[in-house]
Formats: C-alpha cells, sequence, structure tokens
C-alpha cells in the first residue's frame, strides 16, 4: 500500500481515471470511487488505500468547488464498501479464524463491491447532476491514450495479485511478497520513482501495524477461548438459532451487530472474537459461509466508517487533513 503511492503508480492510475472522466458533472467523484477501488485491490488496507487517493485528487476537487464534508464523507464511505475486494485483511482474517477458504472470499467479494460502486456512482450523479463544468476542458483521445498507456503497470496489478491466488501459485499472505516486488520493479524500472530515503519510515510503518493487528489478533483469540469456555458461545448459539425469521431473521441480526461491534471494536478483533462462534451458527441455519462473511464484513465497515464512534471515519479525516465535524452530516447520504 504505501509502495504504491511511493512509486507514482496510484498516482498514475487516478490520472487515467482523471483524463477519462474529469470533464463529466461529478466526474473526480466517480475518480474518486474508482480509484478507491483499484487501489483496495492492490494494499488490502484501507489506511494505505487512503494515504494513496486522497493526496492526488483532492487538492483539484477542492479547487473545482467541492466543499470538504462532502469529500470526506466520500472517501469513508468507499472505505466501507471497498472492505470485500480482494486482498482485504478482513477476508483473509474471516478465512483465518473460520476455515472458509480465501479463495473463495476473494471471488466472492468482487460482485457485491460492484453493485456498491455502482450504487454510490448513481448517488454520485444524483448529488452533482447540476454541477458547473463550462470551466473544464475536455481533454483529447490522444492525451486519454497516453495517460492509460503510463497506467498500464499499475491497472494490470491487482489481475496479477488475484490471478495468482486463484490458480495456487502463492497463498493469500504469500501473494503480499509479489505485489512488494511488482510494485518495486515498477518504481525503479518504469516510473522512475522510488525515494531511498522514504524506505526505512516506510518499512517501520508497516511493522508498526503489522505488529497491532498480530497483537490485536492474540488478545483477541484468547479472548474468544475464554468466551467459549465461561459458556457463552453455547447460550449466543442458542438465541440467535431461536431468532425468528430463520436465515433472513439471523442475517439482519447479524448485521445490527456487527455494525455496532465494527463502531467500538474495530473489524478484526471482531472478526476473532465472534467469527468462529457465528459461522457455524450460519451454516446451521443454512446461510452460505462466503454470503454471511459478505453480510459481516459489509456491516462491519459501516459501524468502522460511520461517526461517532467508527475510527475509520477519524482516520478519513487525519489522511484528508479535514475537521472531523465537516462530514458528519454529508456522511449520513451516503
Amino acid at each position: 500500500g504505501l509502495l504504491i503511492e511511493m512509486t507514482g503508480m496510484a498516482r498514475a492510475m487516478v490520472g487515467f481515471l482523471a483524463s477519462l472522466l474529469g470533464h463529466v458533472r461529478g466526474g473526480l467523484h466517480y475518480v474518486l470511487v474508482g480509484a478507491m477501488y483499484l487501489v483496495s485491490g492492490i494494499s488490502g488496507s484501507k489506511a494505505a488505500d487512503m494515504a494513496a487517493v486522497a493526496p492526488v485528487l483532492f487538492p483539484e476537487m477542492k479547487a473545482r468547488g467541492a466543499r470538504e464534508g462532502d469529500l470526506v464523507a466520500l472517501l469513508a464511505t468507499t472505505g466501507a464498501q471497498t472492505e470485500t475486494i480482494p486482498p482485504s485483511i478482513v477476508l483473509i482474517t474471516i478465512g483465518s479464524v473460520t476455515g472458509v477458504s480465501i479463495t473463495a472470499l476473494f471471488t466472492g467479494g468482487l460482485l457485491p463491491g460492484l453493485v456498491l460502486a455502482a450504487t454510490l456512482c448513481a448517488l454520485v450523479w444524483w448529488r452533482y447532476r447540476g454541477e458547473d463544468l463550462s470551466h473544464v476542458a475536455r481533454p483529447s483521445g490522444r492525451i486519454i491514450g497516453r495517460a492509460f498507456l503510463v497506467a498500464i503497470p499499475a491497472l494490470a496489478l491487482p489481475f496479477v495479485i488475484r490471478f495468482a491466488v486463484v490458480e495456487g501459485i502463492a497463498t493469500a499472505t504469500e501473494v503480499s511478497t509479489i505485489g512488494i516486488v511488482y510494485a518495486a520493479l515498477a518504481g525503479l524500472l518504469i516510473y522512475r520513482q522510488f525515494d531511498w530515503r522514504r524506505l526505512y519510515p516506510m518499512l517501520v510503518t508497516t511493522a508498526t501495524l503489522s505488529g497491532a493487528i498480530l497483537l490485536i489478533i492474540g488478545a483477541a483469540t484468547g479472548m474468544a477461548w475464554a468466551l467459549t469456555q465461561s459458556g457463552f458461545s453455547q447460550t449466543l448459539a442458542e438465541v440467535m438459532k431461536s431468532l425468528p425469521g430463520g436465515a433472513l431473521g439471523f442475517l439482519f441480526v447479524s448485521a445490527l451487530a456487527f455494525i455496532v461491534l465494527g463502531s467500538v471494536l474495530e473489524g478484526i478483533p471482531a472478526i476473532v472474537l465472534f467469527g468462529p462462534l457465528l459461522f457455524p451458527i450460519a451454516r446451521a441455519v443454512g446461510v452460505h459461509e462466503v454470503h454471511y462473511a459478505m453480510v459481516v464484513i459489509l456491516a462491519m465497515g459501516i459501524g468502522l466508517f460511520a461517526p461517532p464512534f467508527g475510527v475509520g471515519y477519524y482516520a478519513a479525516c487525519a489522511i484528508s487533513r479535514i475537521h472531523p465535524d465537516a462530514g458528519m452530516r454529508p456522511i449520513v447520504g451516503y
């Protein structure tokens, strides 16, 4: 995630999307949605996605008159909606703690992501259908073609990652190494943008983030064991099985529970604590595990990126350097 920002790959992708859509009403908002989905397919980390996209797009969007609150609201919303795009860390965590095939989760996450992107684009169209773009020039086909050629190596990376996992060349965790090598080579040989001085701070950032995740998983695993030993998991299983409405009722209650859990616990500990308890119940009431995983992840994304509690929302504000108060009202619509 940090490498694609540093090597200029994210800038190349965003530049191509901007040349394609920048002259359309709400065009740069579509670019923000598209760029978040593209970058999500590479980094797996929401903070890295937002850090790669926001600094490239926000200055131009502000220059065109976009309000700060709208920008941070859309950034946080795309952060929540791209949680199912492989190689999401949350997908890998679910596969690890519940035994569901990570390849199946990677494949199953694509269509919900596509549907949500289309829904979000429809909302952007509605909000910006009256935007004045008389001052924005439409780029020629030649400029768009050149931007596409520059972006090809960056655009290919999500497909390389997915191909390596689906074809069994590498596991979901090993494939990150392929991504790192690819991004480093693209930065050194193609984009000629590789600041060696930033390498050490980036390694420190990566190590601290990885350390935090491992500590969270370790502590949450211990807590999950304690919950099982105390008999809480059996009680929870009985309550969830006896819910009215069968499979649909179970999905609704799960979604509400994970919205709350996502806002107070954050994604990974919520999955480690409650995934092993709830996935067997989902199977028992007739819900497919991959389907259940998507419902749970997106519900958690809503909790994580919705104010006033969601940690992800404040991360979006910090990365875009916009005051949290500004986005509180616009994000309700999303």
